[in-house]
């Protein structure tokens, strides 16, 4: 993954970065979470795999719905400490980035991977291993930042406020570096369609996707509701083995 393992290591970088993860109108709560949700369903008596499960906070709720177990995957240190706290004795974790992990064959009913893929290299070798250690009919549902996010680094330069973005180089298919928070990291930039053939030649059939239409009843703050209503963020899919 392409996030350097020291990037959260700073203890107020860190609390910054899940202080506004977590605010009831971040992006994350208020977006992407609410569409990934309606794609995954219930979770009862599923088995789980969550690659890039940051400090567990939905696993937990996973774990609460009743799944019948969570394995979460998550290579940098401090979110992995955050993420026993959060779990306990629940579910089950292993540091590790997606590229690297040992992915069993036919052991999970469901694969869910929430805003972490466009920080993997190899896409092609990711979308194989989810298939592999699906079990038949078993489903993977998963979030990316959206293709029209990825080639706007132009835009995503500072932190202020926009009202407008720069979508430039949209077909050169290539890492770019993008502000987030005080730092800078790596994302990889894929067109809508490579998404979708890597998950084809992967051997996924397609069952549904969502860009996360904001809705008005998550947001008291009007005018930050008008700014999200300009620009898809995410990309959220649901396909099957």
């Amino acid at each position: 993954m392409a996030i350097e393992k020291d990037f959260y290591e700073d203890e107020k970088t860190l609390q910054d970065y899940l202080a506004f993860r977590h605010s009831p109108e971040s992006p994350n709560e208020a977006i992407e979470k609410p569409a990934f949700l309606e794609l995954l369903g219930s979770v009862k008596n599923k088995t789980i795999l969550d690659l890039g499960c940051g400090d567990a906070k939905f696993g937990l709720e996973l774990l609460e719905g009743g799944c019948a177990s969570y394995t979460g995957i998550e290579p940098l240190t401090k979110m992995l400490e955050l993420a026993k706290q959060t779990l306990g004795t629940k579910g089950s974790l292993e540091q590790s980035t997606i590229e690297a992990w040992t992915y069993p064959p036919e052991r999970f009913d469901v694969v869910i991977s929430r805003l972490a893929l466009h920080y993997v290299k190899d896409l092609d070798e990711a979308f194989r291993n989810i298939y592999k250690t699906l079990k038949a009919d078993g489903r993977f549902v998963f979030s990316m930042m959206h293709p029209v996010m990825t080639c706007c680094d132009k835009s995503r330069e500072n932190n202020e406020k926009r009202t407008s973005w720069i979508v430039d180089n949209y077909f050169l298919e290539a890492p770019r570096k993008v502000r987030l928070q005080n730092d800078y990291v790596t994302q990889y930039h894929r067109t809508l369609e490579s998404i979708f053939i890597a998950l084809q030649k992967a051997g996924f059939v397609f069952e549904e996707l969502r860009e996360g239409c904001p809705k008005a009843e998550k947001f008291e703050d009007k005018a930050l509701l008008e700014r999200r209503m300009r620009i898809p963020l995410f990309l959220i899919l649901s396909v099957r083995k």
